[in-house]
């Protein structure tokens, strides 16, 4: 009785949180020139202007290949950490894992005031790659957490018996460690990839005259808003629902590291 009390209860909160696209969906295909609730008409004209103009095109590119370094950023410092967390035995092991989760934990205001304040030192306000550094910092936690759940769920064995029938360290890492892995590593870059693509609050501190696609999302709704920023949302959402069905295709959620 209990669990389905719990399940009519979060079907019924997810309900509410869908709720808004019943709004922005119709809003983004309005024939209307400004925001209008049931929309009069149907049209496309609010994603070809989205199309037809160059800062929304600059910023989403932006926004994607950013998101891209900072998968690979985070995968390359995130798999070899969380590795060193599981296998290796060393002090202040407990204090490194807190540490590399900490930004799950830490408000991302926070943050970005005290990567400001450095990255205003260092002249990279404004820099895509400071962005991509800020934005692996976020990033780390989502991969070290779906690589640690992954290799504590590994089976070693299969690692011993590569190396008992002569296999080196590297051939064994990369012909049988890795390959077995792909699940967790392609969630981890995606979970890493999303983290980024939608990050503004760092956008807002770093990014200055280069917007990222949240940030010029952000600044339309201040200075003029149209229906071109619910065809953005609408793109944006399905780019996201989109590596959603990849992860739960091709690689593991976060639901293994509770494992």
């Amino acid at each position: 009785m209990s669990r389905r009390v719990l399940v009519v209860a979060c079907g019924l909160i997810y309900l509410f949180l869908m709720l808004p696209l019943l709004v922005v969906f119709p809003i983004s295909l309005s024939s209307a020139p400004y925001m209008q609730f049931p929309p009069p008409g149907f049209s496309w004209q609010w994603y070809e202007r989205y199309l037809d103009d160059p800062q929304w095109i600059d910023a989403t590119w932006r926004s994607l290949y950013i998101g891209v370094s900072t998968a690979i950023l985070a995968l390359a410092l995130g798999v070899p950490l969380a590795f060193s967390l599981v296998r290796a035995k060393f002090v202040g092991r407990a204090f490194v894992e807190r540490l590399a989760l900490a930004p799950i934990i830490v408000p991302t205001i926070i943050l970005s005031v005290a990567v400001y304040g450095i990255f205003a030192k260092l002249k990279l306000i404004g820099a895509w790659y400071g962005l991509v550094v800020a934005h692996t910092v976020l990033a780390l936690p989502f991969v070290v957490l779906v690589m640690v759940a992954g290799l504590r769920d590994f089976d070693r064995a299969l690692e011993q018996a590569a190396e008992g029938l002569g296999a080196s360290r590297w051939r064994t890492l990369t012909r049988i460690t890795l390959p077995l892995l792909r699940p967790s590593l392609v969630s981890a870059g995606l979970l890493a990839f999303i983290s980024s693509f939608d990050e503004v609050v760092v956008a807002l501190f770093l990014a200055g005259a280069n917007m990222t696609l949240p940030k010029k999302m952000f600044d339309n709704i201040l200075m003029e808003i149209d229906p071109t920023i619910a065809a953005v949302s609408v793109m944006q959402i399905l780019l996201v629902s989109l590596v959603l069905v990849l992860i739960g295709r091709f690689g593991r959620g976060l639901s293994g590291s509770a494992r």
